[in-house]
């Protein structure tokens, strides 16, 4: 046997062997749920750390994690005040930062030597650190994950659908104007393709509402992620209003919801929830009678 045959064998072994501990890591996660927008600039990371946030507000406290998957512009510790710090490898395998509410977090932001550094990749590499993220994260056992996906469909979503099939589905993120309903329509039509279930459409940035007067302005327009789901007959998870404040606190490191819990854009964030749990639940039901149906069969 030659060297490159024997260097073959050893990269299928260590991929085989990698696949079963992404298989074994993954089936320890209740739900695993992606956030993805066809187009950047709508809040997509703001969404997903606030919604993290409000599930472990919600009964979860220290088992719902987060993964930064966007490689190239990775946001979430800094809105999670865990910009620095590095992950910790043991024995068992690499350890999540932990952020506020027992919070699980990686991201890329943590293997780079400092906050100004690129990471120039192309597609083969970015799949093989997400894979990593996926196998080799000591995740322990978690109600649910949420993937933030930077915009678009290209390698990294893509990646994500191909290594994880049992994926409970994704939440499309927009904001009202009719430029990004456009391009986030394509983020639907790529997750039908892939057969991922779509859980629902949210609309930030929804209208201004003026903390004097309580009068609601809508700046960006309004209604275009009801429009979206109306027209491909998807659900519509809910409106999140701009506030200064969700802007200021993620500079800061502080998750908004945390300290602006009577907000509209707060309660906004825990019905989105409450929608979630709902379709999770429904799913668990489907599946059930499903089973039960089959066994009747028998």
């Amino acid at each position: 046997m030659n060297k490159r045959t024997e260097e073959i064998n050893r990269r299928r072994k260590q991929i085989q062997e990698q696949e079963q501990r992404l298989r074994t890591r993954m089936n320890k996660i209740k739900h695993k749920i992606a956030v993805i927008s066809g187009k950047g600039g709508v809040g997509k990371s703001t969404v997903t750390v606030n919604l993290a946030v409000a599930f472990a507000m919600h009964g979860h406290a220290d088992k719902v994690g987060v993964l930064d998957a966007d490689i190239h512009g990775p946001s979430v510790p800094k809105m999670l005040g865990l910009t620095g710090q590095k992950l910790q490898a043991g024995p068992a395998g690499v350890f999540p930062a932990l952020g506020s509410l027992g919070l699980k977090v990686v991201s890329m932001d943590f293997l780079l030597p400092d906050e100004n550094a690129p990471v120039i990749w192309r597609g083969p590499l970015k799949m093989t650190a997400i894979r990593q993220f996926l196998s080799d994260i000591v995740w322990g056992e978690l109600d649910l994950l949420l993937i933030d996906l930077p915009p678009g469909t290209g390698d990294e979503p893509l990646s994500v659908a191909q290594l994880l099939p049992e994926m409970d589905g994704v939440i499309i993120v927009t904001i009202p104007s009719e430029v990004s309903q456009i391009v986030v329509k394509k983020a639907v039509t790529f997750a039908r393709r892939l057969g991922m279930p779509i859980i629902g459409v949210v609309e930030n940035m929804s209208g201004f509402v003026c903390p004097n007067c309580g009068a609601k302005i809508d700046i960006f327009q309004s209604g275009g992620g009801m429009r979206i789901a109306e027209e491909l007959k998807i659900p519509f998870l809910g409106s999140i209003p701009i506030d200064q404040k969700i802007c200021e606190d993620a500079d800061k490191g502080m998750p908004f919801i945390v300290g602006h819990s009577d907000s509209p854009a707060s309660k906004a964030f825990m019905e989105i929830v409450q929608k979630i749990e709902q379709f999770l639940e429904r799913k668990k039901q489907a599946i059930s009678d499903s089973s039960t149906k089959k066994n009747e069969k028998k």
